[in-house]
């Protein structure tokens, strides 16, 4: 016997628009708060404005006398800049790996007549 999913629109908030949530799963969705111009705004962020604007999150998260909405919200904020920043990170980290992968490739073959071909 199979078991069938069912698809289900819900509103968050009357301006928000309709999110999908699957019937059985884990973790509902949620719509986000943060505007398309917010999120390639971040998109657009290098590492280190990524990482300081991160950090403003967090020290606002944690200084506290937020309220929901605003606590939700810069959690938000927050995993999006984080995403941004381990985005660009994996990036450099793949640049080095094949960089170092060429060097490991050309020492093989340094002094050797293949080299010279």
């Amino acid at each position: 016997m199979s078991a069938k999913k069912e698809t289900v629109e819900i509103e968050v908030e009357a301006t928000a628009e309709p999110v999908a949530e699957t019937a059985g799963a884990e973790e509902p969705q949620v719509a986000s708060s943060l505007t398309e111009q917010e999120r390639a705004d971040i998109a657009a962020m290098t590492y280190e404005q990524a990482r300081d604007q991160l950090i403003q999150a967090v020290q606002a998260l944690e200084t506290g006398g937020l309220s929901l909405e605003q606590s939700m919200r810069q959690w938000e904020i927050g995993e999006a800049l984080a995403e941004r920043a381990q985005t660009l990170l994996g990036q450099v980290r793949a640049k080095l790996d094949a960089a170092q992968q060429r060097q490991a490739q050309t020492a093989q073959m340094a002094g050797t007549q293949s080299n010279l071909e």
